[in-house]
């Protein structure tokens, strides 16, 4: 089991990396100085599959369509993703964003007929014609020297479109359902949930929500190790919010808790999408208040519209989290006046949670906001590195970048989906390094999907 200390190990320099990048760069400054910006430094890969830069290496780990060791096939559609150091080797648990209709891309193959190798009854939900959900998580047991693939399985299933999520302190994997479709037509249960999955765990685990947490388009989670609250990011179009959970026990999700969203200090229901008018400019920090959210079921799909409407603040498609030392970052995917992005920094209050964060509240600042998507094409996932760049996975439109921001500002280019098949260059999705900081993981998402392992002298980039 992961204890903080162990959490914190590819984060550690994050809070004195980024101390100042706020105030240097031409995204995150008022008075519109430019971006600093390397150029792309990229070797074209012979293989048409991954570019990198000069001394870097990658090797493909996993590839959609490959039989797991449970008989079962490898799920398309790769996205969030996070590393753990397990007394068997490395353990990668991974995502499967897969829709139910989706059987081309299906872990029990044509005609579902390898559903019969698995528990059915602990799947968390079934279609009408009897066969499973799509989406869920898969778990990758490998050396943690040579990346050979020890055991691969289906870890979770019977899910609906697994996007992202969140490793926590305590060793575990939580999964976001991006969806809030309900009962009725092709569903026998109300979708829209988080659910945990052990990293230590050997086989598919029974899908139990996490209700606590909420019912709505969930995207990302990042955990406090020091206090055990959980931030949760919102994907939804025009109109979201940024959450809290305060456990009842933490590190035991499951026991419930209270459910928050986040305000601006004297501002009901501040924008800060910055689309029509802007109302906040880069590098600006406002101070938070938490309101309590009413009916986080959610029953009729307007949780956020609800609560803008009695002062939270407005966000647009949150996407990737990520905690550091005492702050976090996330990412709206479509912010900005360019609408290319912005990624927000979350500074916790010393006494968050509890009544005295009152006196000492928290604060929001916008870090960066996209110009345009030749600086960063509408930011997704994210990561922390050891050395304390933020890791960004795009998600735009035309060619697919990961993204490094230095502490000085500057914004690199770490990679290049060079593969262009069908419905163009996929995106990246779930950068996370591997406990001792030495292999940065990713995934392509489709045509097909594709788990990388990389590898270099990060020591040189930025």
């Amino acid at each position: 089991m992961l204890n903080r200390r162990q959490f914190l190990r590819n984060t550690a320099a994050a809070t004195a990396a980024f101390s100042g990048l706020a105030a240097v760069s031409g995204c995150a400054r008022a008075d519109n100085a430019p971006l600093a910006i390397t150029p792309p430094n990229l070797v074209p890969d012979p293989a048409g599959l991954l570019d990198l830069p000069p001394g870097f290496s990658y090797s493909v780990i996993s590839t959609e369509g490959d039989e797991m060791d449970d008989g079962l096939l490898t799920p398309g559609d790769f996205d969030g993703m996070a590393a753990f150091e397990t007394s068997d080797g490395l353990t990668l648990v991974r995502n499967h964003e897969l829709h139910p209709f989706e059987f081309e891309k299906s872990p029990f193959g044509p005609e579902a007929a390898r559903l019969g190798l698995i528990d059915p009854a602990r799947l968390y939900d079934r279609r009408d014609d009897g066969t499973g959900l799509l989406g869920g998580t898969s778990t990758l047991v490998l050396d943690p020297v040579t990346l050979e693939l020890k055991q691969h399985f289906l870890s979770l299933g019977g899910t609906y479109n697994n996007c992202a999520g969140g490793p926590t302190p305590w060793g575990s994997w939580l999964t976001c359902e991006e969806t809030v479709d309900r009962r009725g037509d092709h569903l026998d249960r109300d979708h829209g949930f988080v659910f945990e999955v052990p990293a230590s765990a050997r086989e598919l685990v029974r899908a139990e929500p996490l209700v606590g947490l909420g019912r709505f388009r969930h995207e990302a989670v990042a955990i406090d190790p020091g206090t055990g609250i959980t931030y949760l990011t919102e994907d939804e179009y025009d109109n979201c919010l940024f959450y809290r959970f305060i456990p009842d026990r933490p590190g035991e999700l499951q026991r419930g808790g209270r459910l928050q969203a986040l305000k601006i200090r004297g501002q009901n229901g501040f924008d800060t999408r910055n689309w029509d008018a802007r109302n906040f400019q880069p590098g600006d920090s406002l101070t938070v208040e938490w309101m309590d959210v009413e009916d986080s079921a959610n029953p009729d799909n307007d949780i956020a519209i609800r609560h803008i409407a009695l002062g939270a603040a407005q966000f647009t498609r949150g996407e990737g989290i990520w905690f550091g030392e005492n702050e976090l970052y996330f990412t709206c995917t479509d912010g900005g006046p360019a609408r290319q992005g912005q990624i927000f920094r979350y500074i916790p209050s010393p006494h968050e949670g509890m009544p005295a964060e009152a006196t000492e509240p928290a604060r929001l600042e916008l870090f960066i906001e996209s110009p345009g998507d030749e600086t960063m094409g509408m930011c997704d996932n994210i990561t922390i590195a050891p050395w304390g760049d933020l890791i960004v996975a795009e998600d735009g439109r035309g060619e697919q970048y990961i993204r490094g921001v230095t502490p000085a500002g500057r914004i690199y280019t770490l990679a290049r989906n060079a593969f262009n098949e069908n419905s163009g260059y996929s995106e990246f999705c779930g950068p996370c390094f591997s406990p001792d900081g030495t292999i940065l993981f990713v995934n392509v998402q489709s045509e097909p999907s594709r788990t990388f392992a990389v590898r270099g002298p990060w020591h040189e980039l930025g």
